[in-house]
């Protein structure tokens, strides 16, 4: 039985009203999942400044809440694609919270895969930067969560977002006992893919513009999914993202629905073998409605 957490605080992040990273997004998803047997619901707590620290400093920490204490009922652009609202901060604490939730929930066997469906997102959230719709690195203070509190030394991220999750990687770059597996069109924002030397703990692909089904598939399952195998995880966390969908509008891949059906079974049979069923999800990119929804219930109905 599969885990879904989420909170309406999660809503309230507001961007301006043409902006693609909307509420909208979260509700659609929650209008799928909502008629989905076999699912349990919880409901995310905030994270805890313990909890954020692992990823960020407190001065960063201090200047998001300064940020937001002067917002009023303005918005306030951070970079020029990450803004935040009234309701932002709390929707980015809730979204952290809901993935360390979902590591005890994970850990402590109350279920064993868990789905946050939560936003913003916050794999570009680098150490000291919000960018990219992103205030936390979730997935990131995640990890570093299991590590801190349950001792793991074996965990894997799998990102599957169209986008590179720099934010998780300056987080973990060179961390032992944390590795990223994850695929990203190249050319694309955030176009860092030579800007650093790659730690042997970063493993990931670049894929064309125009990447199809079958090209992603091999990507995954002859390069990818072997390594992520041999690394023998104890936990794996994903960054899901749903915008290298063909439909996605920001992005030019040209996956399908199924294909998020696919990946995500596959990960399934790697945390059955390795890591005692654990597998902690949590909401990225995916910019079309209906693909975003359509393809987050593929994702759910294969982690259940």
């Amino acid at each position: 039985m599969t885990l879904i957490i989420t909170h309406s605080d999660c809503l309230a992040h507001q961007p301006p009203d043409d902006h693609p990273e909307s509420p909208a997004r979260l509700a659609a998803v929650l209008q799928a999942l909502e008629p989905m047997p076999g699912l349990t619901w919880e409901q995310a707590p905030l994270a805890t400044r313990e909890q954020l620290l692992l990823a960020h400093p407190g001065g960063y920490l201090d200047a998001i809440e300064q940020k937001q204490s002067s917002i009023g009922d303005q918005l306030v652009a951070v970079d020029p694609d990450t803004w935040m609202s009234e309701g932002s901060m709390l929707a980015a604490q809730r979204a952290a919270g809901a993935a360390c939730a979902g590591i005890d929930a994970a850990m402590q066997q109350s279920s064993g895969k868990v789905f946050c469906a939560v936003r913003p997102p916050g794999h570009h959230a680098e150490h000291n930067t919000a960018m990219g719709f992103c205030l936390y690195s979730t997935v990131a203070i995640a990890a570093l969560y299991a590590v801190d509190r349950y001792n793991l030394n074996r965990i894997a991220i799998v990102d599957f977002d169209v986008h590179q999750g720099n934010g998780t990687e300056d987080i973990i770059a060179g961390h032992s006992n944390i590795h990223y597996f994850a695929s990203h069109q190249s050319p694309l924002y955030p176009y860092c893919d030579q800007a650093i030397v790659r730690p042997e703990n970063l493993v990931y692909e670049a894929l064309p513009a125009g990447c199809d089904s079958a090209a992603f598939r091999e990507v995954w399952g002859d390069r990818l999914l072997p390594q992520l195998e041999r690394f023998q995880p104890q936990l794996i966390l994903i960054s899901a993202g749903f915008d290298a969908h063909q439909a996605d509008p920001l992005a030019q891949c040209e996956l399908q629905t199924d294909d998020y059906g696919w990946i995500t079974s596959q990960l399934v049979s790697i945390a059955e073998r390795f890591s005692q069923g654990r597998l902690v999800s949590s909401l990225e990119g995916g910019y079309n409605l209906q693909a975003l929804a359509d393809s987050a219930a593929a994702h759910v109905k294969a982690l259940n």
